[in-house]
This record gives structure tokens, C-alpha cells and sequence, in this order.
């Protein structure tokens, strides 16, 4: 398979970011479901998929990814 799943804290970890900065502000805005984590057995815990992150962080911004913004302040990515 080839890739690295870890968890939020171990993201942080690695990152040196905080846990609760990840997962409030990064998912979902900047880490996308399905792309950089998944919820295994549609659950709560979150895997990140450490691949995913490292290509996006060091490749040039999509600005011509479509977003729509949402009512409470987050944006889905379609």
C-alpha cells in the first residue's frame, strides 16, 4: 500500500503544530476529507494520510479549486 496513516496528535507531532490547532483550523479548510484524511469505519478518530500532506505542503497553491463557503464560517471543497 504505501501509506503512512497517523493520527492527530502524531501529525502535530510532526508538523509542530498544536493538536487542537489541526483540528479545528486544518481539516476541513486546508486538509480534505477523503484526499488528506479519512474517518475510518465512519467514525469520530480521524488518519491522516501523511503522502497526501507532504505532496500538497510542497507543490504551488490550487487557486482554481472550486469552494463554496458555508454558513458557519468553513468552505466545502466541490
Amino acid at each position: 500500500m504505501g501509506q503512512t496513516f497517523m493520527t492527530t496528535a502524531e501529525l502535530a507531532e510532526k508538523l509542530h503544530y498544536n493538536a487542537r490547532y489541526i483540528a479545528n483550523n486544518l481539516v476541513d479548510s486546508v486538509l480534505i476529507e477523503g484526499t488528506h484524511y479519512f474517518r475510518p469505519f465512519g467514525r469520530r478518530k480521524i488518519l491522516f494520510i501523511w503522502e497526501a500532506i507532504e505532496k500538497d505542503m510542497f507543490s504551488a497553491p490550487r487557486i482554481d479549486m472550486p469552494s463554496i463557503p458555508l454558513a458557519r464560517g468553513g468552505v466545502c471543497h466541490g
